[in-house]
């Protein structure tokens, strides 16, 4: 393509409104422009880039026999009405109403249709397995969009889902499903790890996100330096602790006035963190429920949601509901407790502890589990930190920020059963489906890919996913004849040799030519001048080397050839 016939709308200002790099350099790069909050077109530049992503994906999801499909994008709201999700979905869900004043609802995703679908088409073992995937506008309305497509309330997502006759079966593919993933991200050209991950609104048995990694990512993701262990650190998990060591104190009670804090109470007792157990009472179905940690840890919501009685959200007691279940707000300890408890297995490690007695001002040290007081349910509620051992191989763990650019399920019967979808088995008999869940967010990766690979002057696109693989920029065409031939002839030449390029036939001086070229992020650059034309060489210089090097005219085709083959 030549740039007279793209709308190459590049912007030499920051906008005032981008937060990260991606969203900056995607409307300085004429990618995208704002409708309106939350909403982007997607201008030729962007498109062709987002276009290559899909192509991408949708060839290996083709590549494992998975079927694509194109569901309705608006979705009746009897179908969410009957996987109980109309109200639980809660105000991301986008409703309207048809003339007839019927609800529908903009699809965030398509769980319940393709159930739909299924129930209706497939009657018998026979038919299974079965896995459909479509790439197609979804839409959340997002409490503040933000970051530009990276957290857009309108975006592309490829998603799929399988059904099956028996778990085994769904397993299979699951694994199918990974391999596919971990394929099209490195493809892509991208960082990334696949983490174990909570499976969130969508549900189902297990889950995996995959992540890329980026410093700006919004998730904390936990993975081991030495081995594949990788989870969110929602799931994260670390080494079971040593056993605990016999006591060697005597328990005693220590006033602490004002003493409310980890803080406060390290400066009163003269001890570490790591020697306190704090309490944090939380909102249950049946009164408040303390959940004990260390005081140099801190409660992970997920895993606290997750705790018998425990309500979701998690959400704190305030001061006067622990009084009246019996506790001293600031002060709270196993010493006497009433309330339901649990305890995080780091905390029951503990000898010798301190802790708080349950009276104001005061607090015990040389606390012991089962001599001083009964021991709670252990359950494990805390956030995994750098530093702890690997649960697979005791490694010290490391903690860093991703990208959720794909996330994969096994969601077992949870829409089947609920939406009566079912086949005959061997014997017969009505069964639900198993079903699987693969999603992938495909505007997402572009952000992503931006937001590892950038520098100063502009984008560092992956080859697979660029806009144009090879820029021409040609200098002083309009005052050389020479200069315009040899560049439109390498541009011909290069495309019949399969390349994507772009020219760059612009009356601006070489400065605006090269830096719109950084900035876009064209992995490839020649530059067609009456200086080297002199010495029969084309300048050359790939997107992320400081150095240009000379090329023989006639050896620009098969010198770039090879270089891309490599």
């Amino acid at each position: 393509m030549r740039t007279q016939a793209l709308l190459l709308a590049t912007l030499k200002e920051n906008p005032a409104d981008a937060e990260i790099a991606s969203h900056r350099l995607m409307l300085r790069a004429g990618m995208i422009r704002k409708l309106a909050s939350g909403l982007y077109t997607w201008l030729p530049l962007g498109l062709r880039v987002l276009r290559k992503v899909e192509a991408i994906v949708r060839w290996e999801m083709q590549q494992t026999g998975a079927q694509e499909v194109l569901m309705p994008a608006v979705q009746p709201a009897e179908l969410w009405e009957e996987s109980g999700r109309w109200q639980h979905y809660g105000p991301e869900l986008l409703r309207l109403s048809d003339r007839h004043d019927r609800s529908f609802c903009f699809g965030p995703t398509h769980e319940e249709v393709i159930t739909d679908l299924a129930r209706r088409e497939i009657r018998s073992y026979r038919q299974l397995p079965m896995n459909f995937f479509q790439i197609q506008t979804k839409f959340r309305d997002e409490v503040r969009p933000r970051f530009g497509v990276m957290r857009a309330r309108e975006f592309l997502m490829k998603d799929g889902y399988s059904f099956h006759a028996d778990k085994t079966s769904l397993e299979e593919t699951y694994r199918d499903m990974y391999q596919a993933y971990q394929r099209i991200f490195t493809r892509l050209g991208l960082r990334f790890r696949a983490v174990s991950a909570d499976t969130g609104s969508i549900g189902g048995d297990a889950s995996h996100e995959f992540h890329v990694l980026a410093d700006t990512g919004e998730d904390a993701i936990i993975t081991c330096p030495a081995c594949a262990y990788a989870a969110n650190v929602e799931l994260a998990r670390s080494a079971p602790p040593k056993p605990r060591t016999q006591p060697l104190l005597a328990l005693q009670s220590v006033a602490t006035p004002n003493a409310r804090t980890i803080d406060a109470v390290t400066t009163s007792l003269g001890l570490l963190p790591h020697q306190i157990v704090k309490a944090v009472c939380v909102k249950g179905d049946t009164g408040p429920v303390v959940l004990f940690v260390r005081g140099d840890h801190d409660i992970n919501p997920i895993k606290a949601e997750k705790a018998p009685h425990v309500l979701a959200p998690l959400t704190l007691c305030t001061a006067t509901e622990i009084e009246e279940a019996g506790g001293v707000p600031g002060f709270l300890g196993p010493h006497g407790l009433t309330m339901t408890a649990y305890a995080d297995p780091e905390a029951l490690a503990l000898s010798d502890f301190a802790c708080g007695a349950n009276r104001a001002d005061t607090h015990l040290t040389g606390a012991n589990w089962g001599r001083d007081f009964p021991e709670p349910e252990a359950i494990e509620v805390r956030e995994v930190v750098a530093g702890d051992p690997c649960p697979e191989c005791n490694t010290p763990l490391e903690r860093g920020r991703g990208i959720e650019v794909g996330h994969i399920f096994q969601l077992g019967t949870k829409y089947s059963v609920k939406m009566a979808a079912t086949f005959l088995n061997d014997a017969g008999e009505t069964r639900p489906f198993v079903m699987g869940c693969y999603g992938i967010g495909v505007s997402r990766v572009v952000a992503a890919a931006i937001e590892q690979n950038h520098d100063e002057r502009g984008i560092l696109w992956p080859a697979a996913i660029a806009p144009f693989t090879v820029a021409i920029v040609p200098i002083g065409q309009n005052k050389s004849p020479q200069v315009a031939e040899v560049a439109a002839r390498l541009y011909d030449d290069l495309r019949a040799a399969g390349i994507d390029v772009l020219l760059d036939n612009r009356d601006e001086r070489p400065g605006v030519l090269f830096g719109d070229m950084d900035l876009i992020g064209i992995p490839h650059r020649l530059v067609v001048g009456e200086r080297g034309l002199k010495n029969g060489v084309v300048e050359y210089k790939a997107r992320r080397e400081t150095q240009s090097e000379d090329w023989p005219l006639e050896r620009v085709v098969a010198e770039l050839t090879e270089r891309l083959r490599r």
